[in-house]
């Protein structure tokens, strides 16, 4: 009996020990997301600047316009871009306050029909004659950008409305907007309306700057600036454009020289790259120099990256890449006849030395950056 016993216990305690050194279930580990990668392209003309001789040529009849023809060579390439900025120098402040040219600008509606007609999506306000016809001026044209659906910036119509940050979202990229003036021409805003026109004041930049960080992945700074008629920047573009990139900004667009001046990478404190046009020149003017009739199409590819490590978290990284230009030439004659051409397409018989002109321009525009492409083709 006690052997017995004896067995029962010995065996009880063998079952305890094998429950003891059970091993645990093995858990897999975290996989790790692969990277997200989003594109899009944007693309920047410069100056609008509807002189008389080109609004009568496009007078149709019945107070109305039409400036497609001019507008018809460079469509195909103002297409390709997911997003595509103006400069509109002369207001589009309409036909009821009556039509204006140089010195005080007032353009006609259909100057906003056009550009949506060919793809611009957004507009530069900010320039020196944004005051020209005052502030009605300002009111039908911000209206009728609106009623386009063709987001404006540098301008607003309210307090409210300035402390905003304009964004437009392609491809999961966030794209914000940001535009001002050296100043208007000696003409001042009403008491207590500063909103109506962005001036460039670097207090103001840096807030708005910030608040584009806040709800963007690109900033795209457009400045109306620098010395009209120089081919070359000068240093108080430099000195902001060197700000500006210290402070984040991915791209810059400068206006008001009416020429060409030249791209340049400059880099911020961060060791980030910002891409920078000096001046985009006019992309349709009645100015008759040369250079003055010489703009271009700016194009420009960006990338965001989205990462994830193996808890999960996610770090974003967005590039600028393959900067690429094509220049332009207004052509027209007897101050009639006001066609956008690209400038590779010009024939001798269009403009004398129309190859050497355009040798000439490619070096002018690409002694910073080497390998800026210039686009010679209608398709992407």
């Amino acid at each position: 009996m006690l052997i017995f016993v004896i067995v029962l216990t010995s065996c009880a305690n063998n079952h305890d020990s094998k429950q003891l050194v059970e091993k645990p279930e093995e858990v897999a580990p975290p996989i790790q997301k692969e990277p997200e990668i989003y594109t899009a392209t944007l693309s920047a003309i410069g100056d609008i600047l509807i002189h008389e001789p080109i609004y009568q040529e496009a007078f149709i009849g019945d107070n109305q316009y039409s400036f497609s023809d001019m507008f018809a060579q460079v469509k195909p390439f103002l297409e390709r871009a997911d997003i595509t900025i103006a400069n509109s120098e002369s207001i589009i402040g309409g036909q009821d306050i009556g039509l204006s040219s140089y010195p005080q600008f007032n353009s006609p509606y259909e100057v906003g029909d056009v550009l949506k007609e060919v793809g611009v999506d957004v507009v530069n306000m900010a320039n020196n004659h944004t005051l020209d016809r005052g502030e009605q001026a300002i009111l039908n044209a911000t209206n009728y950008w609106n009623k386009l659906g063709i987001t404006y910036i540098g301008a607003s119509t309210s307090a409210k409305e300035a402390e905003q940050i304009k964004t437009l979202t392609v491809n999961q990229i966030t794209f914000s907007f940001l535009g001002y003036t050296y100043g208007t021409n000696g003409l001042q805003v009403p008491e207590g309306k500063d909103y109506l026109v962005n001036y460039i004041d670097e207090e103001k930049i840096k807030v708005d700057i910030q608040k584009a960080k806040e709800t963007s992945d690109i900033i795209v700074l457009n400045l109306h600036m620098g010395d009209e008629y120089s081919r070359t920047q000068n240093e108080n573009q430099e000195k902001i454009a060197q700000l500006a990139a210290d402070l984040g900004v991915h791209i810059i667009l400068f206006h008001h020289s009416h020429v060409l001046q030249p791209v340049k990478w400059y880099t911020g404190k961060t060791g980030n790259q910002t891409f920078v046009i000096h001046s985009l020149g006019n992309f349709l003017s009645s100015q008759d120099e040369i250079y003055r009739q010489i703009g271009a199409l700016l194009e420009l590819d960006v990338k965001k990256t989205i990462t994830y490590d193996k808890e999960g978290k996610t770090y974003t990284t967005v590039e600028i890449n393959h900067p690429k230009l094509l220049p332009t030439y207004v052509e027209f004659q007897n101050w009639k006849n006001y066609k956008i051409l690209p400038l590779y397409k010009v024939t001798e018989e269009q403009l004398p030395n129309a190859k050497i002109l355009y040798s000439e321009i490619k070096t002018h525009m690409s002694q910073y950056v080497s390998n800026l492409h210039f686009i010679e083709d209608e398709s992407k």
